[in-house]
């Protein structure tokens, strides 16, 4: 009774390798292909020189009622730090032993600081923002750094505009496999 016993195993086998291949063929078998409206939905980044910010503006002066509203209570009253990063402060303090990393200090890009706070923030609902108060918490917080003035209006085109501190601290990457 072995033989049928090996046949038996051999069919299982045939038909599982047969049935994985089909649906390696077959993308998975499963899902549909996603709309272009779908796809636009998920297709929000901001590139470091502005490109593909959205339309939309905020002043400092919103930002700051805005970051008093729904930042402090995670990143400080000032923007010292708490359950949330210190987003104010450390200049001078990358080239020490204990650097402190903040928008101020470290952030390269004034655009990228709009592409995180539209995702990431708040932390209990991202992507929940009008671009209107990215924009505006992006003026307060780059306000509370010393980089724009309080009387700043925060667009597309003033946030590209801006030059952060520690724009030119980075270095290119010289290992030869990375473009």
């Amino acid at each position: 009774m072995p033989m049928p016993r090996l046949s038996l195993v051999g069919a299982a086998v045939v038909l599982i390798a047969t049935t994985t291949f089909s649906y390696g063929q077959s993308k998975f078998g499963f899902g549909k292909k996603a709309t272009d409206a779908e796809i636009a939905g998920w297709s929000i980044d901001v590139d470091r020189d502005g490109k593909y910010l959205p339309p939309g503006h905020g002043t400092v002066s919103q930002g700051r009622e805005l970051f008093e509203n729904q930042c402090s209570a995670c990143h400080g009253e000032k923007g010292e730090g708490g359950i949330g990063d210190k987003l104010v402060g450390g200049k001078g303090t990358l080239a020490t032993a204990k650097p402190v990393k903040t928008v101020g200090s470290y952030w390269p890009y004034a655009p990228t600081l709009f592409d995180y706070i539209r995702r990431a923030m708040p932390l209990n609902a991202p992507e929940s923002l009008t671009n209107d108060e990215v924009y505006a918490l992006s003026g307060y917080i780059l306000n509370m750094n010393g980089i724009v003035p309080a009387d700043a209006t925060m667009d597309a085109k003033s946030l590209s505009a801006v030059k952060m501190p520690n724009r030119d601290g980075f270095v290119d990457d010289p290992r030869p496999d990375v473009k």
